[in-house]
């Protein structure tokens, strides 16, 4: 099990790394986190032949190991709606109760849902690689924490420790979380590993075995600061700076506005790996200024980042950008935002408490669409063509595409909406663009994850998983003693 002194520390990659060296031993591994908290999620398969959500690193943590994805790796996915409400997926399938359930009470009627995923996932593989949430060592949360200790204990897990020795305190921050785990979750810690350091690990001493002489738990990492390990942060916008191509390499300039409940975000991790490209960002109508291309990603609360857009201008900046010929592209929340309108009437994603004022809005008016919201949530991998697109779009013209879809908002044509012109539905019931050809809306997730559409686009490809999984893989072996902390693990896998 991977446990981190904070969030951000770098639980996620460390968990992904381990995978997929584990997996090259030849064993048969599984990654587990007992519940996530991302808007990032994935579309894998659920426990009754149809589709079901997990966190992203989690999807990503199985490709490492080799594994199949699949709801019983992350049981229970918080998804934030708000900042005191979430949308609580247990194996996979939104629960309306528990989401109205209070958290302490809640813990107690997942745990043995998560427990017994858990346990059948052990059954069938020979290592499980767990992950744990924000720190162990909540004292406040304990009594009910079965993300870290409970299902530590449930299969007597092994576990490393790893800080962000960037943020300052590391030997503080490992001391401190150490000591106030129970006893015998202390005795499980076989590793302190110290992640994110720059400058020369030589400066640490005695820092090291100061902290094993007090603690017996050995400092087996330490991990340099990496800005492009080729894995998307796990929550947020995960670089908040512009990346990939600079000065008079840059070609291509993507805006991706960051809305506060922007969701899979990760889907655009490739766009750093092309040659050419430029990814910014954006929070104000300033950080749009000079970009080709303006991305309205998905939304977990869709009328609440409407209104966010309208607050700062952008929604003017982005009608602006489109008026001038630039392209616009909208995914999924994105996509219902370029509508006339977008209805929640029974509030199901602004909450059941919403006045109706704000169960709806009107849209960008860059498509002439309407949406609204209603219990039936639409998850499921999808693999479709692009029709007849046009204009700044039309590289993409019959190109399969494979994706997924999470929404709960059905989006339809609305005639009477449409101006003088008409727009082309390119995709049935997914997709439609703009009669003037710039501005294309698809509820499809993942299209710069698919091979064709980068190469219609870019005439390129972007690093392979593999290659990222492989790599970090060895650049784990090369700083960490995986032994000390691996070897029993392994030999008992294979006995």
């Amino acid at each position: 099990m991977v446990w981190g002194t904070s969030s951000g520390a770098g639980k996620s990659w460390l968990t992904t790394a381990l995978c997929r060296h584990l997996a090259n031993q030849g064993l048969r591994v599984a990654p587990f986190k007992a519940q996530n908290m991302s808007n990032n999620a994935r579309v894998v398969a659920g426990p009754d032949g149809g589709f079901g959500e997990i966190g992203a690193a989690q999807y990503f943590q199985a490709l490492a190991a080799r594994a199949t994805p699949e709801v019983a790796m992350n049981p229970l996915l918080l998804k934030p709606e708000a900042d005191t409400r979430s949308q609580v997926v247990l194996m996979g399938r939104p629960d309306a109760e528990l989401s109205a359930m209070p958290w302490r009470a809640r813990s107690a009627a997942v745990w043995p849902r998560v427990q017994a995923a858990l346990h059948d996932l052990a059954g069938r593989y020979d290592v499980l690689v767990m992950e744990g949430a924000g720190s162990p060592a909540e004292i406040n949360l304990q009594a009910g924490d079965f993300v870290n200790l409970k299902a530590a204990e449930a299969v007597n897990a092994r576990s490393l420790l790893v800080t962000d020795i960037d943020r300052g305190g590391a030997f503080a921050h490992l001391y401190g979380t150490w000591a106030l785990l129970p006893q015998a979750h202390r005795a499980r810690v076989a590793g302190f590993v110290l992640n994110k350091f720059r400058g020369d690990a030589a400066l640490l001493a005695p820092g090291p075995e100061q902290l094993r002489q007090m603690t017996g738990v050995p400092v087996v990492g330490v991990i340099p600061m990496q800005w492009d390990h080729g894995l998307p942060e796990e929550d947020g916008v995960f670089d908040d700076a512009s990346r990939g191509a600079v000065g008079a390499d840059v070609r291509v300039t993507v805006a991706v506005v960051a809305y506060p409940r922007v969701s899979n975000l990760d889907e655009f991790q490739p766009l750093k790996h092309i040659a050419g490209v430029r990814l910014v960002w954006a929070r104000s109508p300033a950080e749009l200024a000079g970009a080709d291309w303006v991305v309205l990603p998905g939304s977990k609360a869709t009328l609440a980042d409407l209104r966010w857009l309208r607050e700062r201008g952008l929604d003017a900046a982005v009608c602006a950008h489109a008026a001038r010929g630039g392209r616009v592209l909208g995914i999924c929340g994105g996509l219902q935002m370029l509508g006339e309108a977008v209805l929640d009437p029974d509030g199901v994603e602004c909450g059941p408490g919403a006045s109706l004022a704000d169960r709806s809005a009107p849209g960008l008016g860059l498509l002439p669409l309407v949406t609204q919201f209603g219990a039936r949530k639409t998850v499921r991998r999808t693999r479709l063509r692009f029709g007849a697109l046009q204009g700044a779009w039309a590289p993409l013209r019959d190109v399969a595409v494979q994706g997924y879809e999470i929404h709960a908002g059905q989006t339809a044509w609305h005639p009477a909406m449409a101006a003088q012109a008409t727009p082309r539905e390119v995709m049935p019931g997914l997709a439609w663009q703009s009669a003037d050809g710039a501005v294309l809306g698809c509820y499809l997730h993942g299209l710069f994850e698919d091979a064709a559409v980068l190469h219609a686009l870019f005439g390129q490809a972007a690093r392979s998983l593999d290659a990222v999984f492989d790599g970090l893989a060895a650049n784990l072996a090369a700083l960490v003693d995986l032994e000390a902390v691996l070897a029993p693990i392994a030999e008992n896998a294979r006995g």
